[in-house]
């Protein structure tokens, strides 16, 4: 009977958790979750903050008795090291315990980064990334809340609903790129949410320096001081990969893995925002951390924990982000590719953005803003790799025409 441990119960530790039950049906399935409670989805805690759901309706699987009937032990426990010792291995617990295993797979996602300036650990400043969190900051929400969000990439832009629609007052800090959603947004694209966000009453700040938060709390800036009821933090995010330490793992943005989701160290797997996996559209292997990606992750791991052999093909990055009322999607290499072309087309007044990256005639990434009718259409010509011919011609001329082409490549 073989002992499988799982380091983390976010989507990518349930889904291989339940994966591993149904292909080994005698092993021993032990979860690990660093959190208090049951396994919960961490994007719903916007959800949770907007009061559209209760804490319950978080957890990742509604049945109770869940783990258990499935006889998969769930424990609240934190991995503080792991010895190995190829193929199996040890796991030393935070309450002092041990558990050995065969293979393991660590599925431990990320935690916040912490803006390096005084302060962040005053009453008042949060980060908005566990339950523990959402409460803190829910029990601070009415209107007229003076909320300060530092940062503006994409754990702000998951929040910002919220926080709006609570009638709190609300800042953002842009950083020092002046640009917001940075990491998933062209220039172009980045104004058109900022237009959108100030016409909902949202400041926000793209110049100026960070230089500490002071007790109130209130965020002091080289230009100006911004008194707050609530200052969160959302900065960015780090991989929690310490207790691998000394195990001989890889570890660059994310866990090394191969396409059977193993680490440099056999029998330790990897899995979810904390894996550096393949990416479908360029063979490069980065971090998606994306829930549906993690998932799957789960899924191929531990059908190679269980003894398959089952390589994983990639995931299409994919971000969809509701940033307070206008749905953004990027797909793909949206950034576009050396030598490909790409066409643009915007409406600023009615907040309306397409922009379409190729490689040849094949459509490799593209960015939608208020666009939802082009989302299907988009990523099945994205994933499908399908040769665009003369339509590539008619997408730069007009990329609305992006459901014409679909529906005409797809009935050849």
């Amino acid at each position: 009977m073989k002992n499988y441990v799982i380091v983390g119960a976010g989507p990518a530790g349930v889904r291989a958790a339940e994966a591993l039950r149904h292909e080994d049906p005698q092993g021993c399935i032990i979860l690990l979750g660093g959190e208090p409670g049951e396994p919960y989805a961490r994007m719903a805690i916007p959800y949770i903050l907007s009061g559209r759901i209760e804490e319950d309706g978080a957890r990742q699987r509604q049945a109770s008795n869940h783990y258990a009937n499935l006889k998969i032990e769930y424990r609240n426990n934190k991995a503080v090291q792991v010895h190995a010792a190829p193929p199996g291995g040890r796991v030393d617990l935070d309450d002092g315990t041990t558990l050995p295993y065969d293979r393991l797979l660590v599925a431990t996602g990320s935690s916040p980064t912490l803006p390096s300036m005084p302060g962040t650990n005053l009453p008042g400043v949060v980060t908005c990334w566990t339950l523990d969190d959402a409460r803190v900051i829910a029990s601070k929400l009415k209107p007229g809340t003076r909320v300060v969000m530092v940062g503006a990439g994409f754990v702000a832009g998951v929040c910002m609903k919220s926080l709006v629609e609570s009638g709190a007052e609300l800042s953002v800090i842009a950083g020092r790129s002046g640009q917001i959603l940075r990491s998933m947004m062209t220039p172009v694209g980045s104004k058109i949410l900022q237009r959108w966000l100030e016409s909902k009453g949202v400041n926000v700040i793209t110049k100026g320096r960070m230089e500490r938060i002071e007790s109130g709390p209130r965020l002091v800036m080289d230009n100006q001081t911004l008194d707050a009821d609530l200052i969160i933090l959302a900065t960015g995010v780090h991989p929690n990969v310490s207790f691998l330490d000394g195990t001989g793992a890889e570890i660059d943005q994310g866990i090394i893995i191969n396409d059977r989701m193993e680490t440099t160290v056999p029998g330790i797997y990897a899995a979810g925002d904390v894996a550096q996996g393949r990416d479908f559209s360029t063979g490069e292997w980065v971090v998606h951390a994306l829930q549906p990606t993690a998932t799957e992750h789960g899924r191929v791991a531990a059908l190679n924990m269980a003894g398959k052999d089952v390589p994983y093909r990639g995931s299409l990055s994919m971000n969809v982000l509701d940033t307070v009322g206008l749905i953004s999607y990027t797909f793909g290499m949206w950034q576009g590719k050396a030598g490909g072309e790409t066409v643009e087309s915007v409406d600023e007044s009615n907040y309306l953005y397409t922009r379409l990256c190729f490689d040849g005639d094949i459509l490799i990434g593209a960015i939608l803003i208020g666009q939802y009718r082009q989302v299907g259409p988009v990523r099945g010509l994205i994933q499908t790799r399908r040769h665009l011919g003369e339509w590539k011609d008619e997408l730069l001329k007009n990329p609305q025409m992006i459901m014409e082409a679909f529906v005409a490549l797809t009935k050849t």
